[in-house]
């Protein structure tokens, strides 16, 4: 395994540290004003603000867009090539993923289109995401079913002549509260009496369906993530759409799910890695700045063991990650599962237990919004349970050991 970085790779990763620099880390004091004069407005408030937009047209500019997404339909980039970057882009997480086109839930549809999309479906709904020019949103966890067995979902997606029919509840579809995410992923049963991985299937709804409504928005941890179009619940009421809507075929919904998680879990966490360097650089400059019981709070030998250990467990998640990358490239999504499983569980929790350390230091400045170490903490531990809950990914390791040592 070679993880070093090759000509376009160390490249792109100079255009983005500069674009960082000049441009986004400067607009994080402008994007906490403009979501505070909008606090009071419930359409805006949804809305992409404009500095968001501003940075998109820069990204852009510099040919720092689409880099998510190998083959023809993004920058040809490898999973191994994109890790370095995606992990910059996590210094920032409120405006670099989506200044560059690089934001889930846009991604993982993206991928969905790409690889299981008809050309139709392309066109109508590949080229406007990957344009920038709209939004899209990933309905599949339901706030009645234990979803993280997907094969538990209850929403149903009905054949009725030239038409697919759309019924059930949905949460946590991130992105969906911003008026611009016209496209929502809908994962639903055709088949609620077949196979028990063969019941589900993928269509595609239009935000303006007649029977589509947008409940309410959701916070995490009381953030509201209104930057990027929030948390929605949506109800789906006999929504009505083409049978040219649905996505793949009858019965493909869970293998699509699974192929789409695959990369949205290992670039959740390239981006972790970011967020973890700069809380660790935010702990570092603090302990260095302060003062308790007569000497620097860095002379402490607890801040300093919290310091050691956050180096030594970035430096673990990186290579884990990293190896994740090289076997996806190389032998495949497939091939690489128990790797993808196995960052999915350590690099959250690992980063969540730097952020902490982080606060900590930090004092009650860290837990206010006056620092960006809450807001980072609140995407850590969430990460814990999107994609998939700890829980769940760890009793699939146990399987894939037990069974080289079982009858």
């Amino acid at each position: 395994m070679d993880f070093g970085l090759d000509a376009r790779t160390r490249e792109l990763q100079d255009a983005l540290l500069a674009f960082m620099t000049e441009h986004v880390h400067p607009a994080e004091a402008t994007l906490a004003a403009q979501v505070a004069e909008r606090d009071g407005d419930p359409v805006q408030r949804w809305s992409t603000p404009p500095v968001l937009s501003e940075l998109k047209a820069e990204a852009r500019r510099r040919g720092l867009w689409n880099l998510f997404l190998p083959g023809e339909h993004g920058a040809g980039l490898t999973n191994l090539q994109y890790a370095p970057l995606a992990e910059i882009s996590g210094r920032s997480p409120l405006l670099a993923p989506e200044a560059m086109n690089c934001s889930a839930p846009d991604t993982g549809n993206m991928e969905v289109l790409a690889m299981f999309g008809t050309p139709e479906q392309r066109r109508r709904w590949l080229e406007p995401l990957l344009d920038g020019h709209i939004r899209s949103a990933f309905c599949m966890t339901e706030p009645d079913a234990a979803s993280s067995d997907a094969t538990n979902i209850t929403a149903r997606i009905e054949r009725d002549g030239d038409d697919y029919v759309v019924t059930g509840r949905k949460w946590w579809s991130t992105g969906a509260m911003n008026p611009n995410c016209t496209l929502f992923v809908v994962m639903g049963k055709t088949d609620p009496d077949g196979p028990r991985h063969r019941q589900q299937s993928m269509v595609l709804v239009p935000r303006d369906t007649p029977g589509v409504q947008v409940v309410r928005g959701l916070t995490v941890f009381g953030f509201d993530d209104a930057v990027h179009g929030g948390h929605a619940e949506v109800v789906f009421d006999g929504a009505r759409v083409p049978a040219g809507n649905l996505i793949a075929g009858e019965g493909d919904g869970f293998a699509i799910a699974q192929a789409r998680l695959g990369p949205g879990r290992i670039h959740h966490c390239m981006r972790l890695l970011g967020s973890a360097e700069r809380a660790l650089e935010l702990m570092c400059a603090r302990a260095a700045s302060r003062q308790t019981f007569g000497r620097p709070v860095a002379d402490h030998g607890v801040v300093q063991h919290w310091i050691a250990q956050s180096r030594l467990r970035i430096e673990q998640a990186r290579l884990l990650v990293l190896k994740t990358a090289w076997l996806m490239d190389t032998v495949g999504n497939a091939g690489a599962h128990t790797e993808i499983q196995a960052i999915k569980i350590a690099v959250p929790r690992t980063v969540e237990w730097i952020l902490d350390k982080a606060v900590q230091v930090h004092g009650g400045a860290g837990v206010s919004g006056d620092t960006p170490l809450a807001m980072l903490w609140a995407n850590a531990r969430t990460l814990r349970l999107a994609d998939g809950p700890d829980e769940v990914h760890e009793r699939s390791l146990a399987h894939s050991e037990l069974r080289r040592h079982l009858p």
